[in-house]
């Protein structure tokens, strides 16, 4: 990333991940600012990960190359439109990432920019996150690598040649993590409903979830061959993937992912 300055806007969660992460990838907290309206906020990421902090959209804006947009939806209009003059003095690299904001968005707000779009997901909090990644027109091969490297310090990161592939990624990967969450908090309640108490059969769910992940990612075989590895012609796991198989549980999971689809649709307009 050569020796570019890479500013927030906004100094929540996933932004202070992301500074997290890129420090922890050898990138000097001084290359890097983060603004933000609470003092608290800005004092509690200054002392976490050394970087330079300000109060002042404007001020972050005006030291930077990259500018990493981390407001909530609803604010985002408001501070793109009171950056817009020095955007257009300044050119940087604008990454957003707020859902449902498009890149017309961004434009109308900011005026013409380099921008990435880009759909994290919470995982991106522990560094293990999916992210999937759109350049508007204009966006050098140079800038492209910036925002890899930028999202890409929280976890895998994800190119998509159309804008509106983004909808699909916040339906499987954005969405995706409430999706597991749903079947471990319905695993720990049927584990307590066998009689186990409440702490081990969390335990034991979120043990059991995170070594099927380990054991999927590292494995040569896809899913599939895994789920059957595990089930045996009769056994116990076959008789609890019938139950599944026989209530639709992979229809509800299509019809799931395509509602979330259409309502990423609908929130970017």
């Amino acid at each position: 990333m050569a020796q570019q300055l890479i500013g927030f806007i906004g100094a929540g969660n996933m932004a202070t991940s992301l500074a997290g992460g890129m420090v922890a990838k050898g990138i000097r907290p001084a290359r890097i600012w983060m603004s933000d309206p609470s003092k608290d906020r800005l004092d509690e990421v200054a002392q976490l990960h050394r970087v330079h902090v300000s109060a002042d959209n404007r001020d972050v804006l005006s030291r930077v190359d990259v500018l990493v947009l981390a407001v909530k939806p609803q604010m985002m209009q408001e501070v793109c439109e009171n950056l817009r003059d020095l955007i257009a003095d300044r050119q940087p690299l604008v990454i957003s990432i707020a859902a449902g904001i498009t890149v017309a968005n961004l434009k109308s707000w900011l005026g013409e920019t380099p921008v990435v779009r880009s759909m994290p997901n919470t995982p991106s909090l522990v560094q293990a996150g999916a992210t999937g990644l759109f350049a508007a027109a204009g966006v050098s091969d140079e800038q492209k690598a910036m925002a890899k490297e930028i999202l890409g310090s929280v976890g895998l990161t994800f190119w998509f040649d159309e804008e509106k592939e983004l909808d699909a990624v916040t339906a499987v990967s954005g969405s995706g993590p409430a999706y597991f969450f749903l079947l471990m908090e319905s695993l720990i309640e049927a584990g307590k409903a066998q009689g186990l108490d409440a702490a081990t059969a969390r335990q034991m769910v979120l043990q059991t979830a995170w070594g099927a992940a380990q054991l999927a990612i590292t494995s040569e075989v896809g899913p599939d061959a895994l789920r059957q590895q595990v089930t045996s012609p009769g056994g116990t796991t076959a008789a609890a993937l019938n139950v599944f198989e026989e209530a639709g549980f992979r229809e509800q999971v299509q019809a799931a992912v395509a509602a979330a689809r259409e309502r990423s649709e609908e929130l970017a307009g």
